[in-house]
């Protein structure tokens, strides 16, 4: 990944900026009895109102969840006492993209404070180590060294990820787990790092219908779909958007034309990942920019 210009870079801060202040908005509004789903279009809404656009759809998966949980239009869960909730929330500006997110407890006894701590710790712990030349593997090393320390297991088969312009899942992937990873960082990257902690087996599988789709390859003329579907699709550059996002085309257009642009490999569907053993899961992310002076945390 080659470094970013001034104004790219600011771009960025800007819509690091927004994001977590969108986060924290999120993080409050959940709450034992909220609706998902509304929560989720609060953040979405919380982003707009800042002149940004959502990088992704906001997501709020629960309990054993461990990311990709974006409501379906009609989506009628609720958040329950007790729920672990991890907030991923994502604005762009210009299309440079930031990614947040950090893990709620519902619980009235703080149940899961040590699960959501040991993530924090080894988010900390990676950065620490951030600097131009530092290996991707050393960062596995430490989030996976921090969260066994602390009683848990990392997620072997989720990883941090580079973000550039209309990407969020761009080069170098940074692993939780010691035995992966093998970049190196430069200075002028920016990424995002993502340490998971769980009582499982330690690795997601999917489970659930998907509710997120991204452009992967090239999309067919207006007379093979809906043409309001392909254009919108257009407009988000590859950035992932959400089925409750098409609510104003008709229903059954709209599922066919879906289903033939992901048999097509023109989109990519993104359902739930959920812990194996469905085991709980806790979470903390941050974006984060490599400059010469060293780390700039993009969320804070």
């Amino acid at each position: 990944m080659s470094a970013f210009s001034a104004a790219e870079i600011d771009a960025f801060r800007e819509a690091g900026r927004i994001s977590a202040k969108a986060r924290n908005w999120g993080a409050a509004a959940v709450k034992a009895g909220a609706l998902a789903r509304q929560v989720q279009e609060g953040i979405e809404e919380a982003i707009r109102d800042e002149g940004a656009l959502p990088s992704f759809p906001a997501q709020t998966s629960i309990n054993h969840v461990a990311a990709h949980y974006c409501s379906s239009p009609g989506d009628p869960t609720v958040f329950a006492v007790g729920d672990l909730v991890k907030v991923d929330v994502g604005a762009h500006v210009d299309g440079y993209p930031a990614d947040t997110g950090v893990t709620v407890d519902l619980s009235p006894d703080g149940r899961w404070s040590d699960l959501i701590e040991a993530a924090v710790s080894a988010l900390d712990a990676a950065i620490s180590l951030l600097k131009g030349g530092t290996s991707t593997r050393s960062i596995g090393v430490a989030v996976e060294r921090t969260i066994r320390k602390a009683g848990f297991r990392p997620i072997a088969n989720l990883t941090g990820h580079g973000l550039t312009r209309w990407s969020l899942h761009a080069p170098p992937q940074i692993p939780n787990v010691g035995e992966l990873g093998g970049e190196v960082l430069k200075t002028g990257m920016v990424f995002a790092i993502e340490p998971f902690s769980t009582t499982g087996a330690g690795f997601v599988v999917d489970e659930g219908k998907p509710q997120v789709f991204a452009q992967i390859g090239d999309l067919p003329g207006p007379g093979a779909c809906n043409g309001a579907l392909l254009d919108a699709i257009r407009g988000w550059h590859g950035l992932p958007v959400a089925r409750r996002y098409f609510l104003d085309l008709p229903k059954n257009p709209f599922e066919r034309c879906l289903r033939d642009l992901v048999k097509r490999s023109a989109l990519h569907a993104y359902p739930p990942l959920v812990e194996a053993s469905g085991a709980p899961v806790a979470w903390k992310e941050h974006s984060i920019y490599l400059s010469e002076h060293g780390p700039e945390i993009l969320t804070a």
